[in-house]
């Protein structure tokens, strides 16, 4: 006990000794302070801007037109397809260009272009008019023969022509008969893909080596009384010989235009007349196909020679080759058809030119279109070809190689030719082609800032007409204002 008192007394005496000291100054500890601490910032490293991406570049004009066809309603399945090329054959736009459309009439201009390469611009397709004897004291013993060699122009006058100079000549007399020989094109009259509904109609007419006045004839209505009534058939301009009709016409509204379908054949006498005239028509007229050209032009032939005087054998009397040449009739320079194929779109003329595209080299005429073309680097990919005129629905091409034959063909060495023989106007050069759902144009645009572009523009599968010929119109409108 007395030593925790001792520690107790000893400790506060401790503490009061060192409480004196401080009140008499003694020295003590000086507090620790902690040391200042000065920060110091440095600015920020300035950062690069962060990029903000490119502005979205505004649709090419002709991208935009056919952005907006493709989201109408009224276009919905429709396909479309569009190429432009600069003047020296570069792409500029390609909307779809690498897939195959129909091309309809717009395929002619690879029959003409190729034909105007190949064949020449004055090449001319000839007729002859042949003998089994020569004419002495105005009689020929023995057949006439006309031997055809292709010519789609060829017209009842040109055989009038010839009656005529034989009648010069002192003919009165014929002891055999009238023969056409039509073997200069081998094969049928019509593709074996142009439809049944077109080849009885005179855009359908079959392709002979012997053509009259296009393989055509025109048929004439007139209307019954009311719609739904039966029209009544008034007759043909030019006889077909043992044809049998059949009349199933009936009468159409009063604005329904041309509804008449003719269903003919190759070779065939039976002729079915289908569909509607207009209400109030008086005279319709439909233009229907010949069936059987080589007796068409023997029984017209025969029957000028009559009106003419000279006496006429009943029947050719042989099948040979005639050996005495008494005429020959050449065609227009092809320039001058191939003008008339552009403007009119006529399926025989073309198909004529396309034969003789096979007749002069041996080889099927879609294999002398690619193999001419190809040393220019055009290889057609996708293109089937199975006429030269586009009135079957399996043909199909792609823009691209349209617009590309259009460059090839214009700057060929026929070129200022072949584009002086498209249609045209203020600086739009086109060929078109148009079948039920189907609108093509291809050629060239002279814009107005002075460049010229080759395109092509193809559209299938559509259902209002009205529509897409406003569409096109305005792809042509954009175009033209490059």
């Amino acid at each position: 006990m007395w030593k925790n008192l001792l520690i107790l007394l000893l400790g506060s005496a401790l503490a009061a000794l060192l409480i004196l000291r401080r009140e008499a100054g003694a020295p003590t500890t000086p507090p620790v302070t902690p040391p200042i601490s000065i920060k110091i910032e440095t600015p920020p490293e300035p950062q690069p801007p962060v990029p903000q991406p490119p502005a979205k570049p505004e649709p090419h004009p002709i991208t935009k037109l056919l952005q907006e066809a493709r989201a109408n309603p009224a276009l919905a399945g429709a396909a479309i397809g569009f190429c432009l090329l600069n003047d020296k054959g570069e792409v500029i736009l390609d909307d779809n260009a690498t897939t195959a459309f129909i091309p309809a009439s717009s395929l002619k201009t690879l029959t003409t272009a190729t034909a105007l390469e190949i064949l020449g611009p004055d090449f001319h397709f000839t007729t002859g008019l042949k003998a089994s004897a020569p004419i002495q004291n105005g009689e020929i013993k023995g057949d006439l023969v006309i031997i055809g060699g292709g010519d789609p122009m060829l017209k009842m006058d040109d055989l009038k022509a010839w009656v005529a100079e034989l009648k010069q000549r002192g003919l009165l007399r014929i002891t055999g008969g009238i023969r056409a020989d039509t073997s200069f094109f081998t094969g049928s009259l019509y593709s074996d893909y142009w439809n049944w509904g077109d080849i009885g109609n005179g855009y359908g007419s079959g392709v002979s080596g012997l053509n009259l006045n296009h393989n055509r004839y025109i048929v004439m209505f007139r209307a019954g009384p009311a719609e739904g009534t039966p029209a009544e058939l008034l007759g043909i301009n030019l006889e077909l010989p043992q044809a049998a009709w059949k009349n199933e016409v009936t009468t159409g509204p009063a604005d329904s235009g041309d509804g008449v379908v003719i269903h003919g054949g190759e070779i065939t006498t039976a002729i079915h007349l289908r569909g509607t005239v207009p209400l109030g028509a008086a005279k319709f007229q439909a233009k229907g196909a010949v069936p059987d050209p080589a007796r068409f032009v023997e029984h017209h032939f025969r029957a000028l020679l009559t009106a003419a005087g000279i006496q006429v054998g009943s029947a050719a009397t042989s099948t040979a080759q005639p050996s005495y040449a008494l005429l020959q009739h050449d065609s227009p320079p092809l320039i001058d058809i191939i003008k008339s194929i552009h403007a009119t779109s006529d399926n025989l003329e073309t198909e004529c030119v396309f034969r003789m595209l096979g007749v002069k080299t041996g080889k099927p005429p879609a294999q002398v279109i690619r193999e001419h073309w190809k040393p220019r680097g055009l290889d057609f990919i996708g293109l089937r070809m199975e006429d030269g005129c586009g009135l079957a629905r399996a043909d199909f091409i792609r823009p691209l190689d349209l617009a590309r034959l259009q460059y090839h063909a214009g700057t060929g060495p026929q070129g200022p030719a072949y584009k002086a023989s498209l249609l045209s106007k203020d600086g739009l050069t086109w060929k078109g082609g148009a079948m039920s759902g189907i609108r093509t144009f291809t050629g060239y645009a002279k814009t107005k800032s002075g460049a010229e572009y080759s395109y092509a523009l193809m559209i299938n599968h559509y259902t209002d007409g009205k529509i897409i010929s406003e569409f096109c119109r305005q792809v042509f409108d954009a175009m033209m204002g490059l």
